[in-house]
């Protein structure tokens, strides 16, 4: 069990970190600004489906192993499911109704809330090591 926990969680980091970092970058420097926020907008809630389940089944395979690590990918799931169903809802109105000022908020409480994720999802590879 501990190797699919282990797998799956460095699996989960990895995925969270090359879409965070890499993916919107490569984006936006490929494309032009209008067509790389459609492509963004149209991704997001596929990878926060992704990043539910992955995390799901990492937080229950590692409950067996290091309950810690375990609640705490599970906390990821829970959390990515209010970005998905809830904050992600909401920046695209702000987006689509030119509300500038709340998108810059509602943005920027989503990129901590995804920082703060994948920092989690280390420790969480850190506790399996």
């Amino acid at each position: 069990m501990i190797s699919v926990a282990m797998l799956l969680t460095a699996l989960l980091f990895g995925g969270m970190t090359l879409f965070s970092f890499g993916f919107a970058a490569v984006l936006f420097n490929v494309f032009d600004a209008p067509v790389a926020r459609k492509g963004i907008r149209g991704a997001f809630p596929f990878y926060y489906l992704w990043v539910i389940v992955t995390a799901s089944l990492a937080g229950l395979a590692t409950l067996f192993v290091n309950a810690v690590a375990g609640f705490l990918l599970i906390a990821i799931a829970l959390s990515t499911a209010y970005a998905r169903q809830v904050l992600m809802v909401q920046i695209n109105a702000a987006t689509d109704s030119g509300d500038k000022t709340s998108f810059k908020w509602l943005h920027s409480v989503s990129v901590a809330i995804q920082l703060v994720q994948i920092g989690v999802a280390g420790w969480a590879v850190v506790l399996l090591a």
